[in-house]
C-alpha cells in the first residue's frame, strides 16, 4: 500500500513532536494509532466479504456448468431408449419428456380412490 520508510517516519516524529509538543504528541500518537487500527481492521472486512462473494460467484458458475452436464449426459442416457422404443409408445414419451409431469391425478384416478365411510358411535358402545 503505502511505502513510509524509517527515514519518513523519523520527519513526521519530529516534526509531530514541535508542532504538538512533548504534552500532546503521546495523545495524539496514540488517536492516529486507534484511526489507522480502525481503518485496518475495516478495509480487511470489506476485503473478506469480497473474496466470499466472489467464492460464492465461482461455486455458482461450477453448479450451473455441472447441471448443464449432467442434463447433457440425461439426454445422451435417453436417446437409445426413445429409439428403441420407438415414437408413439408411452414409455417413449415419458422418458423423452420427464418435465411433463401431472401434478393432479387424472379422473380415472379419482374414481379409483374411495374414502370409507365414517361410522358413528352409539351410546351401546361407549358403556363397555
Amino acid at each position: 500500500m503505502f511505502d513510509i520508510g524509517f527515514a519518513e517516519l523519523l520527519i513526521i516524529a519530529v516534526v509531530g513532536l514541535v508542532v504538538l509538543g512533548p504534552e500532546k504528541l503521546p495523545v495524539a500518537a496514540r488517536t492516529v494509532g486507534l484511526w489507522v487500527r480502525k481503518a485496518k481492521r475495516t478495509i480487511g472486512g470489506i476485503q473478506s466479504e469480497i473474496n466470499e462473494e466472489l467464492r460464492l460467484e465461482e461455486m455458482k458458475r461450477q453448479v450451473v456448468l455441472k447441471q448443464d452436464e449432467l442434463d447433457r449426459e440425461l439426454d445422451e442416457m435417453r436417446e437409445p431408449f426413445s429409439e428403441a422404443l420407438g415414437n408413439n409408445s408411452p414409455l417413449a414419451n415419458s422418458i423423452s419428456a420427464p418435465e411433463k409431469k401431472k401434478s393432479e391425478p387424472s379422473p380415472d384416478q379419482t374414481a379409483a380412490v374411495e374414502t370409507p365411510p365414517v361410522e358413528e358411535n352409539s351410546k351401546a358402545d361407549d358403556r363397555s
